[in-house]
């Protein structure tokens, strides 16, 4: 079983790094759910931004941010608490968040999709993709689900029942094995380089359309900023699964600068990715609009 703190034996400095990253995750978890409850109202409320392909997954994306950040915030917190959780209960905790973690990716990639479908094939995919939308989701939640129950069962076989449900301070964290960090570079790369295949496809066509259009400079400055912060969310991903976990203060210290540069990007993904785009930008100010008129109705009325 890899458990970090029988391996480095500090679990001084294990329970700090555990403080640290569940005060980010709660501060990245307030944030990032104040602005997609936001964004998800607006979307809800407006009959022609809900059947838009492009907003449906952009919900998902956000959920996935904020109940990502959430079970951060509860997996770090009975760490740095020393809760004295079952190992299994520590196991749960940790699949959902990486299967939630895996999705924030997956969703990025079925939006590159999406947007270089409607760009470069405008008439063809929009019945293809109003067909099968629903179906691709669950797909490959599917995937992902089944991926990382896979791994828990292969690398969870060691340990005997009464490990498995004894109580332990630091909760363990497992797929930290060669095999459980190759597929989950190989997870990685595949929505990465769908999304980079995506925005080059996307950028031929801008090209192709005219360099001095004025959407299209708005295009590429758009997939210029979509690519940095891709490169926040993964390089610190690459980088963690690489190196495994390692100990030494030096190894720790790392670990909190990546962690730090990751939880950055997850706090500003539904600022880029949702407020961002000028249409749900139109709708939103419209939507806070009508809902601060029927505040200051109500307010006004007094009471009955």
């Amino acid at each position: 079983m890899n458990v970090s703190s029988e391996r480095c034996n500090i679990s001084d400095w294990l329970r700090l790094e555990a403080t640290v990253k569940a005060s980010v995750y709660l501060v990245t978890f307030s944030f990032a759910t104040f602005i997609t409850v936001i964004i998800i109202a607006t979307v809800l409320q407006n009959s022609k931004l809900r059947r838009k392909v492009r907003y449906l997954l952009l919900c998902h994306h956000l959920l996935c941010i904020s109940s990502y950040c959430g079970l951060g915030v509860l997996f770090q917190g009975m760490r740095a608490l020393l809760a004295n959780s079952p190992v299994l209960m520590c196991w749960l905790v940790f699949g959902a968040q990486l299967s939630v973690g895996e999705g924030i990716l997956v969703t990025l990639a079925l939006m590159a999709v999406n947007a270089c479908l409607a760009i470069c094939w405008p008439l063809k995919s929009l019945s293809f993709v109003d067909l099968f939308k629903y179906k691709i989701l669950a797909g490959a939640w599917l995937i992902i689900i089944l991926k990382n129950a896979c791994l828990f069962l292969i690398e969870g076989t060691n340990p005997t029942q009464e490990a498995v449900l004894k109580s332990e301070p630091l909760c363990p964290v497992i797929l930290n094995g060669v095999p459980a960090r190759a597929v989950g570079m190989l997870f990685l790369f595949l929505p990465l380089s769908t999304i980079l295949i995506s925005y080059s496809l996307i950028y031929k066509e801008g090209k192709r359309a005219g360099h001095f259009n004025r959407s299209n400079v708005k295009a590429r400055k758009t997939v210029l900023i979509h690519l940095v912060q891709l490169a926040l969310h993964v390089i610190p991903t690459l980088i963690f699964i690489g190196l495994g976990k390692m100990c030494g203060e030096f190894f720790f210290a790392l670990n909190l600068v990546l962690f730090g540069v990751f939880a950055f990007a997850q706090c500003f993904n539904p600022l880029i990715y949702g407020l961002w785009n000028r249409e749900l930008q139109s709708k939103l100010c419209h939507w806070m609009c009508y809902q601060l008129w029927c505040g200051h109705t109500v307010t006004s009325r007094g009471p009955v």
